[in-house]
């Protein structure tokens, strides 16, 4: 979009948790708008950061390696930035039951350290807050706006849901330009897929390319819907330009529900590997399964002019096709014994 390029030509953005799966795509977007763009992350061993997400923007951008906890850091960071995207935080559910204190360390002490930076020495920066459709907890009805009642199931779903209303706080009471998203079941390229910490289709993404069984829980029949990646970026680039967003809260959706065990056909199918199998959950899962979900993205659809732009079996295809030649960076294969 021509808005959006001369939106951020050369304005200085800092996109926190940058070297993971949705920063490192919303940079490249940026260097190609011709924006100056810094990324700062942590690198997380449990998260998704990895170094090949920039591959070939080398000297297009800025690199620190830190804590958006860090007040040196951050005030440092934020100086003279136009633009904060914050991506940063643990994203794991079942992370979080491990180790609840770790994950409110990170998406909300250090969350409010970061606000405070902001308040402190970047007042008009204008900020992008990536929350969850976790919140929600169990859907009472369907589609899903942002009148539905709030009611995490995790710790994780807690945690997101407090940073994100610290955010909103430092709008009301601070003026701090805040836009915060929702998201629901984000998926593309750079995503982490070694394992099923961010989210299982990653994970199915990888299990079809090497022949293996998809594992579907319960009857299959629990649907979803999911956004690729690059429809996010132009949401939260949207959102960060646009009046209409301060201060305001948008789900993000996609119109396209699918069935768990619908979409492991459609993964299996264009892979052209692997199978699905019904299984039944694991406790810990089950303990947090939240049941049918479907996003109405009709707020930010009137009030920002987005839409989701890519169906998902173009999606899937994508995804696939970047992991098929890149997959050596992003997790090891395994050998055919194994299999």
């Amino acid at each position: 979009m021509l808005e959006l390029e001369k939106a951020f030509y050369r304005r200085k953005v800092l996109i926190a948790g940058g070297l993971g799966f949705i920063g490192s795509s919303l940079a490249r977007r940026l260097v190609e708008f011709g924006a100056d763009v810094h990324l700062l992350d942590s690198l997380l061993p449990e998260g998704g950061a990895n170094n090949f997400n920039i591959a070939g923007l080398e000297g297009r951008l800025a690199v620190t390696v830190g804590d958006i906890g860090d007040r040196g850091i951050i005030r440092e960071a934020l100086a003279g930035q136009d633009f904060l995207f914050n991506l940063a935080g643990r994203t794991s559910h079942l992370d979080s039951l491990r180790d609840p204190q770790a994950d409110l360390t990170d998406n909300v002490t250090a969350q409010l350290s970061l606000l405070e930076a902001c308040r402190n020495a970047n007042p008009s920066i204008r900020i992008v807050y990536t929350g969850t459709r976790q919140v929600y907890g169990r859907p009472t009805f369907l589609p899903v706006d942002e009148t539905h009642p709030l009611a995490p199931l995790d710790f994780n779903a807690v945690h997101k849901l407090a940073g994100e209303g610290y955010h909103i706080l430092y709008h009301k009471i601070h003026g701090l330009h805040v836009a915060c998203l929702r998201l629901t079941n984000v998926y593309g390229p750079r995503m982490r897929v070694k394992d099923a910490r961010q989210g299982f289709l990653g994970w199915w993404i990888r299990l079809a390319l090497e022949g293996r069984q998809l594992p579907v829980y319960g009857d299959g029949k629990r649907i979803r819907d999911f956004n690729f990646v690059e429809d996010v970026v132009g949401a939260c680039l949207l959102a960060a330009i646009r009046p209409e967003a301060e201060g305001r809260i948008f789900n993000l959706g996609s119109g396209e529900p699918v069935s768990l065990l619908d979409l492991a056909q459609q993964v299996i199918t264009a892979a052209g590997s692997g199978s699905a199998a019904l299984i039944k959950y694991p406790p810990e899962r089950e303990r947090i399964e939240i049941g049918d979900f479907q996003a109405d993205f009709t707020r930010i659809r009137s009030g920002l002019g987005w839409q989701p732009r890519a169906r998902l079996q173009e999606g899937i295809t994508a995804t696939l096709d970047y992991y098929r030649e890149n997959r050596g960076k992003y997790w090891e294969p395994e050998s055919p014994s194994s299999i």
